[in-house]
């Protein structure tokens, strides 16, 4: 049960973004530019990078979420996204894509936990600056989303086919419309 009396029953940020549309359009603007924009990184790996993110702050409707839009984009599917989530390390993702997870984990746990090492580690395996820099942005972006969504007690569903249907509708249409 959500903390506020929201206008929807909608889960997560979506009920969220109906009690307060004034503020969901430039969220939702921040989030189509770092995960769907222009970048050498895919739609996929940038999604990966908020589901694994997500998943370190334990938000549930947020990891389903982009878990599901992840999957969506991605060949490996939901599979990689779970192997992902389990050992970033052990899965079988370019060694550019582990070394952004560490730095986004590192954001996770504090901006100031990214140190010089994480930095020449991506780029060694070939990270630009501006990947560095979205990778950085989208897991502080998606640390204040998960608290938003969870500081509020949004209603986060079971059924994973649900955040596949979403995950539909923002692969197509993106998040400007929602």
């Amino acid at each position: 049960m959500p903390h506020i009396t929201l206008p929807t029953d909608e889960p997560g940020i979506l009920g969220l973004f109906r009690f307060r549309p004034e503020t969901a359009g430039p969220l939702n603007q921040l989030v189509e530019v770092l995960l769907r924009g222009d970048s050498t990184l895919s739609r996929g790996e940038r999604e990966l990078i908020a589901a694994y993110v997500s998943s370190l702050n334990s938000c549930r409707f947020c990891f389903s979420s982009h878990a599901a839009f992840a999957a969506a984009q991605l060949p490996e599917g939901m599979t990689l996204v779970e192997q992902v989530r389990a050992d970033p390390d052990g899965a079988p993702i370019p060694a550019k894509t582990k070394a952004l997870l560490a730095i986004a984990a590192a954001v996770q746990q504090g901006g100031q936990e990214v140190s010089d090492k994480h930095v020449e580690a991506a780029r060694a395996e070939g990270a630009t600056d501006l990947e560095i820099h979205d990778t950085v942005l989208i897991a502080a972006a998606f640390c204040m989303f998960n608290r938003y969504v969870d500081g509020l007690g949004t209603f986060a569903p079971d059924d994973p086919a649900g955040y596949a249907e979403m995950a539909k509708v923002i692969v197509a249409e993106g998040y400007g419309t929602h």
